[in-house]
């Protein structure tokens, strides 16, 4: 690679399973160094070495995010993935040095991207376009995106799959399953199988363009009637397993309306609440990746733009009626009903002590309050999420609790917690129960 290459943000995906796998012995071996070394220090100064204070050091986050962002791929992804964790999984420590990982990944660089659409298009594939810009302008964990013209005008976004990801998914999260084997990240005792398989699953589906393609397809019939939202139309004679295009939306981040009216911030949060909704109990089909840069905004027609169906997953009719009577139980606010629905949907199983089955209990109730009041919720509130935050920790330090909810209750209460978050970011003011009352 030359330097201009590093200098302008692009980096080549690394290739091969072996090349990997060398890449991530690496990282493993410079965590346990760094560890030790933390721990070294603490003794040194006089004090008796704790994890948090080994495990979360500026040394350790950085080459956690290096490493994982040059890799990209399922590597970068499992890391987003468990990064929105709650301390059900992961000691907060490192969740919170997965977080980094929600930032954008680095580009590849040119020469690589033209083999892989070469690969995909044939040769002589920039004909075909009026313009294509050779640098993307967003670069996630699977992949890149472009935006191109057509002879007749029309703007696209392409977005193209990174070298070697798809065949590498397997290996990738098995060595990141090594990676949370060091003492001290996850009990002995904990199966990561379920959810590891899982990832693989759905990364699988990611990783599978085409699919993507018929996700879009399916959400466009799901919101066809919709004057809310807004999805890119698939151009299908350039799409492939690789390879996914699409019509380019102008549009801005969601970060760009901070300073917005209030009323359009209440009402961009209430329909992505409302969405949720819908997918879980009326579609039984959601996107499962909360990531912020999939939904922005267009003012042109002020609709909400949804984009990035690569995380998609079908919802059991039956784990949604899980839910919707978990839903129930919780606005009736009947602790033995909670308890009862919480076990149906796998927050904790049969064998989870009363002590662990209390403190996850406690943290839904919590997390619950808003969802039970008729008038509008402040998510700009900063004392709930505080205490979110603490008790989240607080679960995280209980190194005895070793069950792993099922996979599919994980990815939902991912996008439920992400979507949460959006709406905090937003500070909106959203009358919950009434939403919530349509879905009993």
């Amino acid at each position: 690679m030359s330097r201009t290459d590093r200098k302008d943000g692009a980096y080549p995906v690394p290739g091969g399973r072996l090349g990997r796998m060398v890449r991530m012995g690496g990282l493993a071996t410079g965590i346990v160094g760094d560890m030790v070394a933390s721990g070294v220090r603490q003794m040194a100064q006089g004090e008796r070495p704790r994890l948090p204070g080994m495990l979360l050091t500026p040394a350790i986050a950085s080459r956690v995010t290096r490493d994982l962002g040059q890799m990209r791929g399922a590597a970068m992804k499992l890391g987003q993935m468990l990064s929105m964790d709650t301390g059900l999984v992961l000691p907060p420590e490192m969740t919170a040095i997965m977080a980094s990982l929600r930032a954008e990944a680095p580009h590849m660089p040119p020469k690589q991207l033209q083999g892989v659409l070469n690969a995909e298009w044939c040769t002589g594939w920039y004909g075909q376009f009026a313009r294509f810009d050779l640098r993307p302008f967003a670069a996630a964990s699977i992949g890149q995106v472009h935006r191109a013209r057509m002879p007749d005008g029309r703007d696209l976004a392409i977005k193209v799959q990174y070298p070697g990801v798809r065949a590498s998914i397997d290996s990738d999260i098995d060595n990141v399953a090594a990676l949370l084997r060091l003492p001290g990240i996850v009990p002995r005792d904990m199966d990561l199988a379920p959810i590891l398989n899982e990832a693989k699953r759905q990364l699988h589906r990611e990783a599978d363009y085409l699919a993507e393609a018929r996700h879009l397809s399916a959400f466009h019939a799901l919101l066809s009637d919709s004057d809310v939202f807004r999805l890119p139309e698939l151009q299908q004679d350039l799409s492939t397993s690789q390879v996914l295009a699409m019509s380019y939306i102008e549009s801005q981040p969601l970060d760009a309306m901070m300073d917005a009216p209030q009323a359009l911030r209440d009402h961009v949060a209430t329909q992505m609440i409302d969405l949720v909704l819908r997918e879980l109990f009326t579609f039984h089909l959601m996107q499962t990746d909360p990531n912020l840069a999939n939904y922005r905004f267009d003012p042109a027609s002020g609709r909400i733009v949804l984009l990035d169906f690569g995380a998609v997953m079908a919802i059991d009719p039956a784990l949604a009626q899980d839910f919707r009577q978990l839903l129930n139980a919780a606005l009736g606010e009947d602790a033995a009903t909670i308890r009862e629905a919480m076990l149906q949907v796998g927050y904790f199983d049969a064998t989870t002590p009363v002590r662990h089955q209390d403190l996850i209990m406690a943290m839904f109730n919590t997390a619950m309050a808003p969802l039970r009041q008729s008038e509008p919720f402040d998510f700009a509130q900063a004392a709930l999420m505080e205490t979110l935050r603490d008790m989240g920790l607080a679960m995280g330090s209980e190194r005895d609790l070793t069950h792993v909810p099922p996979p599919a209750t994980l990815f939902l209460h991912r996008k439920i917690g992400g979507i949460y978050l959006m709406a905090a970011k937003l500070k909106a003011r959203v009358a919950l129960r009434p939403m919530l009352e349509r879905y009993r």
